[in-house]
């Protein structure tokens, strides 16, 4: 791939929906200690209290040498937000990690938890420790972008753990001086009226299509089908899980109280081109837009990929961004297999 990538319509995208049943139903709940960062045996977490459980989804074959595909996802709707592009991308590309973050998707949703993105870079280390990935490329969507960042200090912290040899980050916070969220998004959201948006969308899958709706998710004249909606509804109240629409909204203050440390721009420095960087953003984003114009500013070598639509681009251009994770994976040593 060249500096700068535009992902033009290709291929036709089919019109069959993932249902959030079938995506969970694909996947595994374990236990988590989240003290220790350990994914348990069924056995020793049925002999402990105090433990929750998480989901991840795993596919395709395993070897030793295997470069893993690892899929970090949206807030707020976790996992099954990757669902429609996991269907587009080649069956036998892998192999693939999807985890859902504790308080997302069929992952625990219990109360008080401290909800962060070291938590959640926790999580994700706790997963390749128990599949035993040695070597992943990491694609990220939305806030996820965080715990990447925290996870490529950590390589450089920390050398001898599971390295991360290529990321795909899309759209997502990357220079904490350049999140632009609308007000209806997760300023509203971390208000104390989110309190009262989070337990009316528990209850309402029309109140929650009219906020998600209203949050500018999708670009302009794009609807969204009723079908999409009521499925990623199901997803997002999964376990009592709207909650997590206030509970975590917090991480853009989080990533300007860290600003140093999750900097793209300075990681890249000390990384020094040994991980392979890329960026996707979309022409009609409100939340992420301007992290793609301070990645060329910052970042000159980084690779840009821009697609059309608004921020969801999961929902509005799963085909074009299952031919760009393609691209980048194949690329960067992950297997497709006939």
């Amino acid at each position: 791939m060249d500096g700068n990538t535009v992902a033009e319509p290709g291929r036709q995208q089919d019109k069959a929906l993932v249902t959030a049943e079938e995506w969970f139903g694909g996947g595994e709940r374990r236990w988590y200690d989240a003290e220790s960062a350990r994914l348990l045996s069924h056995a020793e977490g049925e002999a402990r209290s105090g433990l929750i459980r998480v989901f991840g989804r795993k596919t395709g074959a395993v070897s030793p040498d295997s470069v893993w595909l690892t899929m970090l996802p949206g807030f707020p709707e976790g996992s099954y937000g990757w669902a429609q592009v996991d269907r587009l991308l080649p069956e036998r590309l892998g192999p693939r990690l999807y985890v859902d973050p504790v308080g997302q998707g069929d992952s625990d949703k219990p109360r008080g938890y401290a909800y962060s993105t070291v938590e959640r870079a926790d999580l994700i280390g706790a997963w390749w420790r128990h599949l035993g990935v040695r070597r992943t490329v990491v694609v990220t969507f939305d806030y996820t972008s965080l715990a990447l960042l925290e996870l490529l200090r950590r390589q450089l912290e920390r050398p001898g753990g599971p390295v991360i040899t290529a990321a795909f980050m899309v759209n997502g916070g990357l220079f904490a001086d350049s999140h632009s969220h609308p007000l209806r998004g997760t300023p509203l959201l971390r208000s104390p009226l989110g309190v009262l948006v989070a337990k009316g969308s528990q209850k309402s899958a029309v109140t929650f299509a009219q906020g998600f709706k209203q949050a500018q998710m999708y670009s302009r004249g794009h609807e969204p089908s009723e079908a999409e909606i009521a499925e990623t509804w199901s997803a997002l109240v999964r376990r009592d899980g709207a909650r997590f629409l206030h509970e975590g909204a917090g991480f853009v203050k989080e990533h300007r109280r860290n600003a140093g440390r999750w900097d793209l721009a300075a990681i890249a420095r000390e990384l020094n081109g040994s991980v392979a960087l890329t960026v996707g953003g979309s022409t009609e984003d409100p939340y992420e837009h301007r992290q793609v114009d301070a990645t060329r500013e910052r970042v000159p070598e980084a690779d840009i990929v821009t697609f059309p639509g608004g921020h969801l681009t999961t929902s509005e251009q799963p085909a074009l961004l299952a031919d760009a994770i393609t691209r980048i994976a194949v690329q960067h040593g992950i297997k497709e297999t006939s």
